[in-house]
């Protein structure tokens, strides 16, 4: 809701100022049809261009992140660290191989069963239960294993911002498509440089649009959307980045509780539970 009241306070300031000093719409609406086509279509194009078709789609579905926002909260983040503290307490207590049925079929595992909503989060869970799985392979040097995960998020990471980085790149981009529409628009005037100054005066007003929306859509719009993203997207990046903590710190030798307060650590500090919030939480769960 705050990008949409941003975006509306925006174009109130914007068309607000222009209306009080004086302008008239009657231009603007004229002309926008036709500058939207030219300026959005070569957007559109060399965006579909310079894209795969994932990341068409990918992009496409990550302006639902800068509608709603990181969709992980404290809530979350408490379930999360819940769900490794009995993972990691049950490893500590019974060895790494009682964790066999609940990596191997999480669907079924009576610990995840308790924490429907990281059951849901498939990604989690895959990383959750890939990573407890190596470890019951006897690859439990905690480098080793902080390495490979460290370079798997590095990964994911990068392959989720690039949405946020098309988006940029098409940004970058406006300004000059809007030269583009305005240049045809100066163009399409030349061409009537007999008719009267009033109509030669419309004419140009109509060029001149073309640049005014390119870089209204660029430092207005598509730009603060890219930025929201890559924002959204580092946010619920550190969800994976408290899983690899607890998991690193748990093979380094270190009790259930000191996994888990490092993990909490990770939070982004707009959702960190407190100590004694999570120590509430941690407790209560039962195996």
């Amino acid at each position: 809701m705050l990008t949409i009241g941003g975006l509306v306070f925006l174009f109130v300031c914007v068309f607000g100022s222009y209306l009080a000093s004086g302008g008239s719409m009657a231009p603007l609406i004229e002309a926008l049809p036709f500058e939207m086509w030219t300026i959005g279509g070569a957007a559109v194009g060399t965006f579909v261009m310079s894209n795969s078709m994932h990341d068409v789609k990918h992009t496409l579905g990550g302006f639902g992140k800068v509608l709603k926002g990181a969709a992980f909260k404290k809530s979350d983040y408490i379930e999360l660290l819940s769900l490794l503290f009995a993972l990691v307490r049950l490893a500590s207590s019974k060895g790494a191989m009682a964790l066999e049925p609940h990596i191997e079929k999480p669907e079924d595992s009576a610990i995840f069963q308790k924490f429907s909503t990281i059951l849901r989060n498939h990604h989690a869970t895959v990383l959750i239960c890939d990573y407890l799985r190596m470890v019951g392979m006897n690859a439990d040097d905690p480098n080793q294993i902080e390495d490979v995960m460290a370079r798997e998020l590095k990964k994911t990471l990068q392959e989720e911002l690039h949405p946020s980085h098309a988006l940029q790149t098409m940004s970058d981009g406006l300004p000059a498509l809007g030269i583009v529409a305005a240049v045809l628009g100066v163009i399409k005037t030349m061409s009537h440089i007999d008719q009267p100054p009033a109509v030669l005066g419309a004419m140009i007003g109509g060029a001149l649009t073309g640049t005014f929306l390119g870089v209204l859509l660029a430092y207005g719009m598509v730009g603060p959307f890219a930025s929201r993203m890559k924002g959204v997207v580092d946010e619920e990046s550190k969800y994976l980045e408290v899983i690899r903590a607890v998991l690193v710190t748990h093979l380094h030798g270190n009790a259930p509780q000191v996994s888990v307060e490092t993990g909490r650590k990770m939070v982004p500090t707009e959702h960190m539970p407190t100590f004694q919030e999570l120590e509430e939480a941690v407790q209560s769960v039962k195996i």
